[in-house]
């Protein structure tokens, strides 16, 4: 049987994606696989008490304005509930989570999100730093002035320009009243234990880091926990089939060569990647080769957190896409970043018959 896959599928790399600052607004909800996320549904592991902690503490902030209606904010005077009884109470109008990738950081902050009344906003860090982009800082303040909830996920301190603008954001959304979630993504080699920076960072974010309560979590990545090795290839001849049999099902499986999708990401603003998925039910990916260009690997990992959000299964022939990040990446600064992309990339392959 012939199968033709250099025309007959649909690629990346045709689409030229822009997302507007009002179509930005309006995609700062939770990703679709945490619509369901709550307290009650987040397993901390027993063996690492820091997560029941944070989910306790968050528990504790996200509680409607009643139950903060006697004794000041965020939990004191409140009725000893099933919180832990080492619990915090934040007293500050912001909580950071600090912690490895695969520990439930993103859930967390998607559960205080589904678990605050009013107005609220959750994306990553890039879009937030988009919509001043788009909008100017004036008009991003004025879209999220006022909200009761502003959630930050794979908060970056990797560029000073981007640091000093999120930290006047936040500034000035928490002085009139808006609490702040936020992840860490910090590269570790820029992290001290239980900080937000080193210390070239420190005089720039101090303001903002007195406006947070920093909470560590420790565990494992849940995404490993039962796979093993490296993320999925395929031969030539499996990828071939796997484009015909998820046609077969009516469904849509994009076909790229790597490379090529890799320089033109170089050419979308990271938080337009989000408009290469729209009807894509997998990817493909031929010829996978390693990454030596940190600029590049950044937005593939970037492109790669956009396809995991979306729950998007990944077909790829070449080296393991584990093994993408050379060159030395993987002792550098941003080596968290490049884990946990590796760790979704396993998890995204998994589906692939490697016959």
């Amino acid at each position: 049987m012939s199968h033709n896959t250099e025309h007959s599928s649909a690629r990346l790399v045709d689409r030229h994606p822009a997302i507007s600052g009002t179509e930005l607004v309006g995609t700062l909800v939770p990703p679709p696989q945490f619509n369901g996320a709550s307290f009650e549904s987040y397993r901390p592991d027993s063996e690492f008490p820091s997560q029941a902690l944070a989910r306790d503490t968050l528990q504790v902030f996200a509680e409607p304005e009643a139950t903060m209606s006697r004794g000041g904010l965020f939990g004191f005077g409140r009725k000893k509930s099933a919180a832990s009884p080492q619990t915090l109470a934040p007293t500050r109008p912001g909580v950071y989570l600090d912690g490895g990738f695969g520990v439930g950081k993103t859930h967390l902050l998607a559960a205080t999100w589904h678990a605050t009344a009013g107005r609220k906003y959750f994306g990553t860090f890039i879009e937030y730093t988009a919509l001043v982009g788009a909008l100017g800082y004036a008009g991003a303040v004025g879209v999220l002035q006022g909200a009761r909830l502003v959630c930050i996920d794979e908060f970056e301190l990797d560029d000073p320009g981007d640091t000093m603008l999120m930290t006047r954001l936040i500034g000035d959304l928490t002085s009139t009243g808006s609490r702040i979630v936020a992840t860490s993504n910090t590269p570790p080699n820029a992290l001290g234990e239980g900080r937000f920076a080193a210390a070239d960072f420190m005089r720039e974010i101090q303001a903002m880091s007195d406006r947070f309560v920093t909470l560590r979590i420790d565990g494992v990545d849940f995404r490993q926990r039962d796979l093993a090795g490296d993320a999925v290839t395929l031969s030539d001849e499996a990828y071939r089939f796997a484009l015909a049999d998820v046609a077969l099902a009516g469904e849509r499986m994009t076909d790229d060569e790597f490379g090529t999708l890799i320089a033109h990401l170089a050419t979308i603003h990271p938080s337009s990647f989000i408009g290469l998925l729209d009807g894509v039910q997998t990817i493909g990916l031929r010829n996978v080769t390693e990454l030596t260009d940190q600029s590049a690997a950044l937005r593939f990992v970037a492109f790669i957190d956009r396809v995991y959000d979306a729950q998007i299964p990944i077909r790829a022939t070449g080296v393991p896409l584990t093994s993408v990040f050379a060159g030395g990446m993987l002792d550098g600064g941003y080596r968290k970043k490049y884990m946990r992309c590796m760790s979704r990339l396993n998890a995204l392959t998994q589906g692939a018959n490697p016959n």
